[in-house]
């Protein structure tokens, strides 16, 4: 439970940051909050010769509207995530989502960009950006780059980062007003992560779905955007048929391990459970 030797860096700027990543080379790790590095660096599955300390980076902090975006700094805590006023009216899947993240310690530390970007399935805010159509501002030696989160998550702990690039922001498109939201996790405690768990965002018209996005969480080796489940709702007043039908899509493209959360099936099953719930919650919260 002690971690090899390494060295401590502190850079005061992402310019700083990122020279430092490029000239350390693979020897080096950025380090956010610490909740998934440190950890694995005490069991020895993780030993960088070189830690780089992102936490006195100002640029990187902070919450702020651009045009019809969001845009959040990669060190904000999920704590502020929480506090924040702009994402409670604007994005209040985040706020729930956060609540639902291991416990107040771990929240007064951990942060958003640490949680979208080393690629652990687990993680329950990947799966929420999917929903969302997030994006991700990247820099690097080469520059700076933008992701859609649709496309960064190419494998257990695997992304679209190149050696050297750090997520300096979270992009999020402002879901319309009056939208429907909720985010449904079954977890075996507190602060566990997902057995399964399912983000939806939806907008009504008439009685029926005008709009739907869905992120699944935990039942993959990367998170799932079920887009065939979205279609089969689009045009719908969420009658149990249709719902029904929405699930069996989206646990067809489940693919959890079984192990101490549940065998395979009953997660992928416990995926369908999370977005019926999820759906219910959010047609209540539409306007």
């Amino acid at each position: 439970m002690i971690p090899g030797a390494f060295a401590y860096h502190r850079p005061k700027s992402v310019k700083e940051a990122v020279a430092m990543l490029a000239d350390l080379g693979e020897d080096a790790r950025p380090l956010a909050g610490g909740h998934s590095l440190i950890p694995m660096m005490k069991l020895r599955l993780a030993a960088p010769s070189h830690l780089v300390d992102l936490g006195s980076i100002g640029e990187l902090r902070g919450i702020r509207a651009d045009g019809g975006d969001i845009v959040i700094g990669a060190m904000t805590t999920q704590h502020e995530l929480i506090a924040d006023a702009t994402l409670a009216a604007k994005l209040p899947i985040l706020r729930e989502t956060a609540l639902l993240i291991a416990d107040p310690q771990v929240r007064y530390v951990g942060t958003l960009g640490g949680n979208v970007a080393n690629g652990d399935p687990g993680n329950d805010m990947p799966a929420v950006m999917l929903c969302l159509g997030a994006s991700y501002e990247v820099a690097g030696k080469g520059g700076k780059r933008r992701i859609a989160a649709r496309e960064f998550y190419q494998g257990a702990y695997f992304t679209a980062l190149e050696p050297g690039e750090i997520v300096t922001a979270i992009r999020i498109p402002s879901p319309a007003p009056g939208h429907g939201y909720a985010y449904e996790k079954l977890k075996r405690k507190v602060g566990d992560y997902a057995t399964a768990a399912a983000a939806v965002v939806l907008t009504m018209s008439g009685g029926r779905v005008a709009t739907c996005s869905i992120g699944l969480t935990n039942v993959a080796e990367t998170p799932l955007w079920a887009e065939e489940a979205a279609k089969i709702l689009a045009g719908s007043g969420l009658d149990a048929a249709t719902i029904k039908k929405a699930a069996g899509a989206a646990e067809a493209i489940c693919s959890p391990a079984s192990d101490r959360r549940g065998t395979s099936q009953y997660r992928t099953k416990m995926a369908g459970v999370m977005l019926t719930r999820a759906l219910a919650r959010a047609k209540s919260r539409a306007r």
